[in-house]
């Protein structure tokens, strides 16, 4: 009788855990969204720098009693600049928007929002990235939907569109605002 070795069964429990995994990812509500453990969670501290000739926020403008968005953003990210002109809609409809500069040169991020225009209520630089590793930010562009109290309601990575817009920060939106 032949023996039998453990080791003779890890290639078939590692191809199970392989398909297991597998499984529970296409069955996610959207495989493509990063999971965040901010959301339903008090929005991090705010700890930037100044952005020159632009208005700091702070910890007490996440706690305002208004309904807003905070958006890490860079001159140097593509995405951001597709994203942009539905932040500028966003901004014209009366939506607040804060911005984050990440890890940008002051001067190149001066000239982004010169050239494309300014959709945000207030602005500050994270130079070192480290307010974004509090928040759980990836990469740029991020869009957080913060209700009235500071607390995050939806985390959003990938540039803001139409589509975007209409299917996923509005519904948030509403939501942040108790309708």
């Amino acid at each position: 009788m032949a023996k039998f070795s453990p080791l003779m069964a890890l290639p078939i429990v590692v191809f199970a855990s392989f398909v297991g995994l597998a499984v529970t990812g296409m069955y996610r509500d959207d495989p493509e969204a990063l999971p965040s453990a901010r959301e339903g969670q008090p929005a991090p501290a705010v700890e930037l720098t100044e952005f020159v000739g632009k208005e700091l926020f702070d910890d007490a403008n996440l706690r305002d009693g208004e309904v807003k968005l905070v958006n890490y953003w860079a001159s140097w990210c593509a995405p951001c600049r597709v994203e942009h002109p539905s932040l500028e809609a966003l901004a014209q409809e009366g939506i607040k928007i804060y911005g984050v500069n990440y890890k940008d040169q002051q001067g190149n991020a001066a000239s982004f929002l010169q050239e494309l225009g300014d959709p945000y209520a207030a602005i500050g630089r994270d130079e070192k990235g480290r307010m974004a590793l509090d928040w759980g930010v990836y990469g740029v562009p991020e869009t957080y939907v913060v209700d009235g109290s500071g607390k995050i309601v939806l985390r959003f990575a990938g540039p803001i569109t139409e589509r975007v817009i209409e299917t996923t920060l509005r519904p948030a939106l509403d939501k942040a605002r108790g309708n």
